[in-house]
């Protein structure tokens, strides 16, 4: 019985699950967006979200612990000084992953796993959608109208 196991064991020995998903957060890191399985995916955000949030106070020590479990120094690198600058008031949640459906091969279902902060089209540059309520019209018909007489003034500029 597996009564309070939660860790996903993949499939495969320690060592081999280990280098696997080191490599696998190298490569995140690298790229900022890899293809994987959803297994995979969901193994892959435990073990590299507490590592960006190590990242976020850069002392030697925290750069020693991230070393041991990426055994990259360009990873490291790079986790340090440009993905901790972007991450820095973000609480937790780096990694998103989105499903894209099952691979031809064997059907197993595959997802795509990318930092957060990286991609412009749900966080166009990097400003929030400020929250709306339902409660009135007025702010949304006032948006639209200066949009449709800027629009204007511009084909009447050209």
């Amino acid at each position: 019985m597996r009564h309070g196991k939660k860790f996903n064991h993949l499939g495969r020995k320690t060592a081999h699950r280990k280098a696997m998903l080191s490599n696998m957060a190298c490569s995140l890191i690298e790229h900022k967006r890899i293809n994987t399985t959803v297994a995979k995916a969901k193994a892959l955000r435990q073990y590299v979200e507490p590592l960006i949030t190590k990242s976020k106070d850069d002392t030697t020590h925290n750069r020693r612990i991230v070393f041991s479990y990426l055994r990259d120094k360009y990873a490291v690198t790079e986790l340090f000084k440009e993905i901790s600058v972007k991450v820095g008031d973000r609480p937790g949640g780096y990694v998103r992953i989105i499903k894209l459906g099952n691979r031809q091969g064997d059907n197993a279902p595959m997802a795509m796993v990318e930092l957060v902060d990286y991609n412009e089209l749900y966080n166009p540059n990097g400003k929030k959608k400020k929250k709306s309520t339902r409660r009135g019209r007025s702010k949304k018909v006032e948006a639209t109208t200066d949009a449709t007489t800027s629009s204007e003034t511009e084909t009447t500029e050209e």
